[in-house]
């Protein structure tokens, strides 16, 4: 894109979409939210820095390739599930522990980590095809 004062502010306002979406991410059991709106959200913001930059920065700014984190978020979504299942409970059941880290109880869950695979997935798949088009699009 042309537009200087879109490309000067699009790496801000993306940096702002990804905090957002971890924010939406992490309030998702208790509020509206969840993994699969902060993964949207958090595709928006690479889409909308790789029409201002380019896909080859947002492919460099990724570090990893985006199919191989939507396929470590399935990972991590399938295993939050199948930890129940040694604890002799259903599939997908929750499962809490409260470790105590510098005197805080910390709540962990698999239904947190299922909620984490989840944006991880919607992330690197909505993020794969939208660096597809854009590429498509400038050949």
């Amino acid at each position: 894109m042309k537009s200087i004062i879109f490309r000067f502010t699009a790496p801000y306002l993306s940096v702002l979409m990804l905090v957002f979406s971890v924010f939406v991410l992490l309030r998702g059991h208790n509020e509206p939210g969840g993994g699969f709106i902060g993964g949207l959200i958090a595709a928006s913001a690479f889409a909308i820095y790789g029409i201002a930059a380019g896909v080859a920065s947002v492919r460099r700014a990724l570090t990893f390739h985006p199919m191989a984190i939507a396929a470590s978020g399935l990972v991590l979504a399938v295993l939050s599930g199948v930890l129940s299942l040694p604890l002799g409970d259903r599939f997908l059941t929750a499962q809490w522990a409260f470790p105590k880290i510098f005197g805080e109880e910390l709540a962990l869950s698999t239904p947190l980590f299922f909620d984490i695979g989840v944006y991880l997935v919607v992330t690197g798949a909505i993020t794969s095809i939208a660096l597809a088009l854009e590429e498509r699009d400038h050949d």
